[in-house]
């Protein structure tokens, strides 16, 4: 199901500009993200999109990322250029898992948090069928959608440290940051060399970071049909 847009987890923009940026635009008051972010699903959509809130967690501005049967991705565009030398750094947490997912299959392709980076890969890198399939998810999108993209998500299943491949397409590749006995309603630390990460999942198409297009927030139950709780907060992009 993520052929078409479920791709799309991160689009639109350059790239950073600035050593560091605040990604989750937790200055704009009120409840809701700051307009430069947005929440996207699928092409004609008819199932619930996640939800996203701002609100405090232990004195914390962070975004509440509830999932019901649902699907979506909060966008955060960025504002300058290039690959290279990056590091991504969050802290999250999970108060209701998804206890039904299971990320090797179709069915159960679900997660309470995730947080995906979107490189604008060449097309002549991606092999032949997948580059076809990507053709197709971009006229049927309204969105740019990346060609390569990797996602840190928070598992309770797999065993933290796995890398796999989305079930549904290989321009989706995915790491369990937090697996399997990992605590749940408690604070997470996360940093992560976004260039490294790249080039050990892309690295059979490509050597080079590409530009990266954008960072997303995610969770999704669509599959599973469960209801989830996440949080996420402090996103922060830096040039190393």
């Amino acid at each position: 199901r993520r052929a078409a847009a479920g791709v799309a987890a991160a689009l639109i923009g350059a790239a950073l500009a600035a050593p560091a940026e605040l990604l989750a635009p937790l200055d704009a008051g009120g409840n809701a993200p700051a307009p430069r972010s947005h929440v996207i699903g699928f092409p004609f959509q008819s199932w619930p999109f996640t939800h996203f809130d701002i609100v405090d967690v232990d004195g914390r501005r962070a975004f509440r990322v509830e999932a019901d049967q649902s699907y979506g991705i909060l966008i955060h565009p960025l504002s300058g250029s290039g690959g290279g030398a990056h590091r991504l750094s969050w802290r999250w947490r999970v108060d209701a898992p998804n206890d039904r997912a299971g990320l090797c299959e179709r069915s159960g392709d679900d997660v309470a948090a995730e947080i995906c980076d979107g490189f604008e890969l060449p097309l002549d890198r991606v092999p032949f069928l997948e580059r076809q399939s990507l053709r197709l998810a971009r006229l049927a999108s309204k969105e740019a959608v990346p060609a390569a993209e990797v996602c840190c998500v928070w598992d309770s299943h797999l065993p933290t440290r796995t890398e796999i491949d989305n079930a549904f397409t290989r321009r989706i590749r995915m790491i369990v940051v937090r697996g399997a006995g990992t605590p749940i309603a408690t604070w997470r630390s996360q940093s992560r060399d976004i260039g490294a990460d790249f080039v050990r999942l892309f690295g059979d198409e490509a050597k080079e970071v590409p530009p990266i297009i954008a960072v997303a927030v995610a969770g999704d139950a669509d599959n599973t049909h469960v209801h989830t709780v996440a949080h996420v907060a402090d996103l922060v992009l830096a040039s190393r």
